[in-house]
């Protein structure tokens, strides 16, 4: 299977496609005003502790206050490093269970309480494990880790670790035994997948780099103001060439002159064997056009799905769990109903493994499959699901079907899924659907008038929109239009039209003065 990675990276907007044969099977989205934290490290305080839920709140500075588990807190003074490793004994989690071995036990003793942990006003060193998610603040944990390209190096536990992708048992020793040979401190380290085969000189330069970072991020600890940032995880197209390219991905295509200069940096210092993957795409045409993606990443935004046969699958997504739900639609055989039902059951499990993880949905997610009679068609149904969602690296749980044709799945959730990300609630139908965000019509837009600039003969254009989009491009996003003046060469003049849909916008060419 070959694979890429195709980047469209704007000012305001960068996104990122692995395409597996042609085909998108995950997008990764970044945009200025995002809450894409995860892996970044804090200097927070605690604001509140909650004995009755074991848990805490911290101000790392953002509006919303993180939230602290009792099992993600290291029984540690924080005002002393020197004693990090004193009182831990367990076995930190790994930070990419994707990747990691099975996870070792819980990490705080049983015995500790929150209240003997953490006190309201105390200082504390935390890492982001999950961003805010709709009206939940970012979960947080004292358990650091520091991802690079063969290692991930965890500060606050012991344990050696090896990728469980990487199958062969002799390069999983390899691998084990040089970590252990190598460290000179008693902290953790999972080998990732991109460490296999790699020679010693390697390793022994990402540890240091690592430890050497962990250092830094100790000694911003003491000096910095509370609350504040000590660290921040790569941008969103440095993490995918991070870990994607080599293992997941062949070729990176990327659109942007300064986001192509800053791979091909990255990669001298980390991958120099692999500057020559990189690609700077120079066409007129936009790249995810150039790709036909648009499509596909619009399909993944609807509530109904359609199958090839005809039948078509439901994706409703709630606060507590995500919903599918199997029809046979159009689709009526050709022999008994049994066979029909089988056949569109086998179809939707390729098209909802498919949009799982396109869409990045997490959490609990019951599949309702229509009724089979069939013992023996209901394990072909739970067989294709295990191996359907086998592609996807994230760790996915799946139940052998009910009693009442219901399967239920659990996928890792780490951020936001692209409906969350990409739209908001409906106003028209008061919270009930949902609409396309008015930060994605102003981008939409924005790609519009440039994929249609090629043939604009007119001396300037005319932007008809809704007045609320009217007033977004006049206010917090005047810079897109700004943007687009001076790369297309012509004014824009934007009029608000009342008429208009949310959605709803026009271009016209002014032809002469």
């Amino acid at each position: 299977m070959y694979k890429q990675l195709v980047i469209n990276a704007a000012d305001h907007e960068t996104r990122v496609a692995l395409l597996e044969d042609g085909t998108i099977a995950e997008l990764y989205i970044k945009r200025r005003d995002d809450a894409d934290i995860a892996g970044n490290i804090y200097k927070g305080r605690v604001q509140r502790v909650l004995p009755g839920m074991q848990a805490a709140f911290v101000d790392i500075g953002l509006s919303q206050a993180a939230f602290i588990y009792v099992n993600d807190i290291l029984p540690i003074d924080y005002s002393r490093f020197e004693r990090l490793f004193e009182d831990d004994d367990e076995e930190a989690e790994e930070a990419l269970p994707e990747e990691a071995e099975d996870p070792p036990p819980p990490r705080t003793p049983k015995n500790h309480h929150i209240e003997d942990l953490l006190a309201e006003g105390q200082e504390v060193l935390v890492q982001v494990s999950k961003g805010p998610m709709g009206t939940k603040g970012s979960r947080v944990t004292t358990y650091i880790s520091l991802p690079g390209r063969f290692l991930v190096l965890m500060p606050t536990s012991d344990h050696v670790g090896v990728s469980r992708r990487i199958e062969d048992d002799a390069e999983r020793t390899r691998l084990r035994d040089l970590v252990a040979r190598l460290r000179r401190d008693d902290m953790g380290y999972i080998l990732r997948t991109a460490a296999e085969g790699v020679e010693e000189s390697k390793i022994l330069y990402e540890m240091a780099f690592l430890r050497n970072l962990w250092e830094a991020i100790q000694e911003k600890f003491k000096t910095a103001s509370t609350p504040s940032r000590l660290h921040r995880e790569l941008t969103v197209s440095l993490r995918a060439v991070r870990d994607l390219l080599l293992n997941d991905a062949e070729r990176v295509v990327i659109d942007s002159r300064k986001g192509y200069d800053a791979i091909r940096s990255f990669l001298d210092t980390f991958m120099p064997s692999l500057k020559d993957s990189v690609a700077l795409y120079e066409e007129s045409e936009p790249i995810f056009d150039a790709y036909n993606l648009e499509g596909d990443i619009s399909r993944a935004l609807k509530r109904k799905v359609w199958l090839k046969s005809g039948g078509y699958i439901i994706i409703e997504q709630t606060e507590a769990l995500v919903a599918v739900d199997v029809n046979t639609g159009r689709y009526v055989g050709k022999h008994n109903l049994e066979e029909t039902i089988l056949k569109t059951n086998l179809e939707a499990v390729k098209e909802i493994a498919y949009q799982i993880r396109l869409r990045d949905i997490g959490g609990i997610i019951i599949i309702d499959f229509i009724d089979m009679e069939k013992k023996s068609n209901q394990e072909k149904v739970y067989n294709a699901l295990k191996e359907a969602v086998k592609k996807d690296r994230s760790k996915t749980h799946i139940l052998p079907m009910s009693e009442l044709g219901l399967m239920q799945m659990t996928r890792k959730r780490v951020r936001r899924s692209l409906t969350r990300t990409l739209c908001e609630p409906c106003f028209y139908c008061e919270g009930e659907g949902y609409l396309i965000s008015r930060q994605t019509i102003c981008y939409n837009i924005y790609r519009e008038i440039l994929r249609e600039s090629r043939d604009i003969r007119g001396v300037k254009l005319t932007l008809r929109v809704n007045p609320e989009i009217a007033d977004l491009l006049h206010g917090e996003e005047n810079g897109i239009i700004g943007a687009l003046e001076g790369r297309i060469g012509k004014q824009i003049v934007i009029y608000p039209s009342a008429d208009f849909h949310m959605e709803e916008f026009d271009v016209f060419e002014i032809l002469r003065e």
